[in-house]
């Protein structure tokens, strides 16, 4: 790993951190989420009523995974299978925590960071990815890798899979707007919005 990717790690990890803690300011506990039996995660950390837990970012190790999947999981099935290699900074941003969609706010307005709840999730998004860059293919545009919503309907954050730069595009169209050199510096300029969950 090198210290870039470290960095962006430790970059997550820092992000994900004070969001808890600041959620725990305002409302004087950890986020929650509505608990489903089918669909548990490695976050959920006890319940808050009878319909939801507590959850927290965690991060990604072997003892959180599944027996049959004893390797941290990675993008080498995404890339044989598109026959590319995805940017590190791709890889690391997805393979360091599970989480919940973290609400943060930079200077350009409101967007929602998207991570993998459980091993499940990250198998989906994997899809929603592979998704994505054959529509990229096929319209002949510079392939991105999606990792964030806009409160605009239609219009992601991705990151330039050649450059590893952070751009806004609306699907199905060429980016337009770049936001920053590097994830790790989009992240670092990022503050978390607090939203309480609608059952709160």
């Amino acid at each position: 790993m090198t210290s870039t990717n470290k960095t962006l790690v430790q970059t997550l990890l820092n992000f994900s951190k004070n969001y808890s803690e600041q959620y725990i300011e305002q409302f004087g506990h950890l986020p929650t989420i509505v608990h489903d039996e089918q669909w548990l995660s490695p976050c959920e950390l006890g319940a808050h009523d009878t319909n939801q837990h507590y959850w927290q970012a965690v991060a990604m190790t072997s003892e959180l995974l599944t027996n049959e999947q004893e390797e941290l999981l990675s993008f080498t099935n995404v890339e044989s299978a598109l026959d590319i290699e995805l940017h590190q900074d791709i890889k690391t941003y997805f393979t360091t925590i599970f989480s919940g969609d973290i609400e943060a706010q930079c200077e350009e307005g409101e967007l929602s960071l998207l991570f993998a709840w459980n091993k499940e999730d990250f198998e989906r998004l994997q899809e929603n990815i592979i998704g994505h860059i054959l529509m990229k293919q096929r319209l002949k545009q510079a392939e991105t890798v999606f990792f964030a919503v806009t409160d605009e309907e239609d219009m992601i954050i991705s990151i330039d899979n050649n450059s590893g730069e952070v751009w806004v595009e609306q699907v199905g169209c060429k980016p337009h707007k770049k936001l920053s050199d590097s994830l790790v510096e989009f992240i670092s300029h990022l503050s978390p919005k607090i939203v309480v969950s609608e059952k709160e």
